[in-house]
């Protein structure tokens, strides 16, 4: 019997997600023997959906993939390759990029010494493959060891850390090349089931979907398994998602829409809800409340690019979340884990609306390093 080969990892937490991380160098260059290979890292696909095979947790917030390595770009130190693992089917989706594990990056670049490290504080290029766009991660550092331990909480995660600063570059146009895809701030498109919908199609870190939770009969403020658990209501979720994919031209037809982009959000005004560690907020505590589906069901918190297109989209006049949150600032957002700060820069007054940046505060933590192990069957080429 052959043995297994063996490829240098990392697993670490960026935010509230979960993903193994790879330094490039030591993958194969062939995409090939790379989606095999993390699929099978992952354990998916898994038909009962936990992933007990693999590092994978059963949730697509815990079935990622981060692929890092030296930039050959000026305006950047290292690339950014995130890769989205579905966990029931044999998919490796590179349609979409990851906020929450783009805090992780910066801190492993240095780990893995792409980057040099500068005390107190580390400010790293990162230029994301999948969309094109460039953020800058700014962490603090202590004798060249990027810190992990501090007292900043995000939602979601227990206990606190370092914090971890996240300056998107010019969000707009993540996947279509345009913050309004269609020109407009509101659309209304009809599912092929004939229901019509008033909806924002904005395209900022991520292209979403918005709709106001009272369209599809919610109030916006529901615990996402609920959610997930009323099939009419994710059919129809699912159903203008993908219409809205058409609208923002990403597709031809409903049926091409990727499982990973563009995402759809509900979207609502404050009201006192309990987050999911139960912790109750009132309608003072927060500007806007959001449910975001991130490959087909309801994320249990909110994703950081999902979180900077609802920060981008909120300034822009006409819009159903700036009909709900108007102003500038720090937006904070209400999520099924608690709530958000987000801020974004959006000139309003430009022909086409132009967002110059937003920015995100997230914690990371490198949870083992060492090596995975893959049958050497997978590194071989298949004719």
């Amino acid at each position: 019997m052959t043995a297994p080969a063996r490829i240098r990892a990392a697993f670490y937490r960026g935010g509230t997600s979960k993903a193994v991380v790879f330094n490039a160098a030591d993958l194969p260059a062939d995409r090939v023997l790379r989606d095999r290979i993390f699929l099978h890292v992952l354990g998916s696909p898994d038909g009962y959906g936990r992933q007990l095979n693999g590092m994978g947790g059963g949730l697509s917030s815990l079935s990622k993939v981060v692929i890092v390595e030296p930039s050959r770009r000026p305006d950047a130190d290292v690339d950014y390759t995130f890769v989205q693992i579905s966990v029931k089917e044999p998919v490796a989706d590179y349609g979409s990029t990851c906020g929450n594990m783009s805090s992780a990056v910066g801190p492993f670049a240095v780990s893995e010494g792409m980057v040099a490290p500068v005390s107190p504080e580390t400010t790293v290029r990162i230029h994301n493959t999948n969309t094109g766009q460039i953020y800058r991660a700014r962490f603090p550092v202590q004798d060249g060891v990027p810190l992990e331990e501090g007292d900043f909480e995000i939602p979601g995660v227990t206990g606190g850390g370092a914090k971890v600063t996240l300056d998107f570059l010019e969000p707009g146009g993540a996947a279509t090349g345009t913050l309004l895809p269609t020109g407009n701030p509101t659309d209304t498109i009809t599912t092929e089931a004939g229901e019509s919908f008033e909806v924002s199609l904005v395209d900022a870190a991520n292209a979403t979907v918005f709709v106001r939770a009272a369209d599809v009969g919610k109030t916006g403020h529901e615990d996402p398994s609920a959610l997930d658990a009323d099939i009419d209501l994710m059919a129809r979720m699912e159903a203008i998602r993908r219409v809205g994919a058409v609208a923002m031209g990403m597709v031809s037809n409903p049926a091409e829409t990727a499982l990973s982009t563009p995402k759809v959000a509900m979207v609502a005004p404050p009201s006192p809800y309990a987050a999911l560690d139960g912790r109750t907020y009132n309608e003072n505590d927060f500007d806007i409340s959001t449910r975001l589906i991130s490959m087909g069901n309801f994320h249990k918190a909110l994703t950081i690019s999902g979180a900077n297109c609802v920060g981008v989209a909120a300034q822009i006049p006409g819009t159903l979340l700036n009909a709900i949150a108007p102003g500038d600032g720090i937006l904070r957002i209400g999520n099924p884990s608690g709530v958000l700060p987000v801020s974004a820069d959006v000139d309003a007054g430009s022909t086409p609306v132009f967002a110059r940046a937003s920015t995100t505060y997230r914690t990371y933590r490198r949870l083992m390093e060492g090596a995975v192990l893959v049958p050497s069957i997978l590194m071989e080429q298949q004719t």
